[in-house]
């Protein structure tokens, strides 16, 4: 079996993880306790990749992220390459397509917290950062555990995004999910059976991670 699609899956699964719960914790804090007017459109915005296609996605980020794209041209002024058909460019895409995925099961953990936690913390002398480190995280892992898990699955079976922007650049972007399309388009149906098989046994067991974690 060809390992490297799937260590490239893997590799690109990871790095979006940490960067999506870096950003998502902070973000879904935001829409749990902020009442400004403008939070619904935020909300709305960041769940857009729920109803869009991916290929929808992938189109819009095939422009933003192109060499005519803001984007795009920010990157090569300071890097003196593109980001399209690279890694870099499937991982930024990866990010864009997986945030809600990052931020529902983080805001719902942050919904359950009792107020009083917070309240107790701002009496004691906390300031909203240092209450968020302090007391918002901590009785809130089992939520970013089961959304770290969610968003790696989302981004290890990514296709329609990838594709459109990374291609299948044979080291760089054919991702498993790329792979397992071209084997079937070529008739290699061995290649593709093994590839796919190698999701099952991943995802069942993270699943029941998921399941474990959302109960508690």
């Amino acid at each position: 079996m060809e390992l490297l699609p799937l260590y490239l899956s893997a590799k690109l699964a990871i790095i979006a993880t940490l960067i999506l719960i870096v950003i998502a914790a902070p973000l879904a804090y935001w829409l749990t306790s902020s009442s400004r007017p403008g939070k619904s459109f935020v909300e709305a915005l960041v769940n857009l990749p729920i109803a869009l296609p991916p290929t929808v996605i992938g189109f819009y980020l095939l422009f933003l992220l192109g060499p005519k794209g803001s984007v795009g041209q920010i990157w090569e002024s300071l890097f003196g390459g593109p980001l399209l058909f690279t890694f870099t460019g499937i991982v930024i895409a990866s990010i864009f397509y997986s945030l809600p995925f990052a931020i529902q099961p983080i805001k719902a953990s942050f919904e359950k917290i009792d107020n009083r936690l917070k309240e107790n913390a701002y009496v004691l002398g906390l300031s909203p950062v240092a209450t968020f480190f302090r007391v918002i995280i901590p009785n809130s892992i089992n939520g970013i555990a089961a959304a770290a898990i969610l968003v790696f699955l989302h981004t290890m079976g990514a296709f329609g995004v990838v594709l459109m922007v990374g291609g299948s650049v044979a080291g760089e972007t054919r991702v498993a999910s790329i792979a397992i399309y071209e084997a079937v388009e070529s008739m290699q149906y061995q290649k593709a059976w093994e590839l796919s098989l190698a999701f099952l046994p991943i995802s069942y067991c993270f699943l029941l991670l998921v399941n474990k974690l959302t109960r508690k």
